[in-house]
């Protein structure tokens, strides 16, 4: 049975679900210049929230046709196999630790077709290290010949530097900012970290948003 969590497969009606729709289609179309293929979801500070956005994110790509993966890139507080129940034996780590597993990356299938789930792996002693190695470029090299779309979970911009160095080589990031939590100038810190290191921001996402605001339309 699907995690509750994933609205967009459990709740497809609801205005949760519309609204990671209306976010897909916004990515989808962003720029003819500059297509986005590659997704960093990142939020300010410490919460399970944007994991849970990178999930339905992912899922609103893969229920549109599109061939997706979700990299937990999380090394520090991974929880993608925990929303999905699959095993994170092997992942993303086991992919920059050895060049023999580039043939063949430890992507496991889930119950939405065109969806797959790179998990974090075992968790590296120093993340920030890992993600530092000429190895990375290659991994998602592999992962894009794999899929059109690809969301990585990272950790919080403002809790280490994971999101910056893996960020860089994406085509931008999307910052989750919780409703009635995240202060307004934490979100203002996070911007200019990741504008610092010139990753294009791809836009806000507000969770924990009161569900009166939402609006409805049956």
């Amino acid at each position: 049975m699907a995690n509750t969590k994933l609205t967009t497969l459990t709740d497809p009606r609801s205005a949760a679900a519309e609204a990671y729709r209306s976010l897909r289609t916004n990515l989808m179309f962003m720029s003819v210049e500059r297509p986005v293929s590659t997704v960093l979801v990142t939020s300010v500070v410490d919460s399970e929230d944007k994991s849970v956005v990178a999930a339905n994110l992912g899922i609103a790509f893969a229920q549109a046709g599109n061939n997706t993966i979700i990299v937990d890139a999380d090394l520090r507080r991974p929880s993608q196999h925990h929303l999905w129940g699959i095993s994170n034996e092997r992942g993303l780590t086991s992919l920059l630790a050895q060049d023999s597993n580039l043939s063949s990356p430890p992507l496991q299938s889930t119950e939405v077709p065109n969806l797959m789930i790179l998990p974090s792996g075992p968790l590296p002693a120093v993340p920030a290290d890992l993600l530092s190695h000429h190895r990375l470029t290659e991994v998602i090299g592999v992962l894009k010949a794999r899929a059109t779309y690809i969301i990585f979970d990272s950790p919080p911009a403002l809790v280490a530097t994971d999101a910056a160095l893996l960020g860089v080589k994406l085509d931008g990031a999307l910052l989750v900012v919780q409703a009635g939590s995240t202060r307004r100038d934490q979100t203002q810190r996070a911007h200019q970290a990741l504008d610092r290191v010139h990753i294009r921001m791809l836009g806000v996402v507000l969770t924990n948003a009161p569900r009166e605001n939402m609006g409805s339309y049956a």
